[in-house]
């Protein structure tokens, strides 16, 4: 269902596979913020970035299902 609404929108594979790349960059980018705020802040901060960082198995998987419709 997912896939099918997707291709039908025009988003091909290769546009999520490089979302899924550019979500890895963004959770190491937050993860590497986290380290410089202040101890009370931290431990949110680490879960923003660990949170993204549960995204890009999930966006490649969908690019690769959409990759076999195409």
């Amino acid at each position: 269902m997912v896939v099918r609404l997707l291709h039908q929108a025009g988003v091909r594979s290769t546009h999520l596979h490089l979302a899924s790349l550019a979500s890895v960059g963004l959770c190491l980018s937050l993860w590497v913020r986290a380290k410089t705020v202040d101890q009370a802040q931290r431990g949110n901060a680490e879960r923003r970035a660990l949170f993204v960082g549960l995204w890009p198995p999930m966006i490649w998987l969908i690019g690769d299902a959409l990759r076999e419709r195409e």
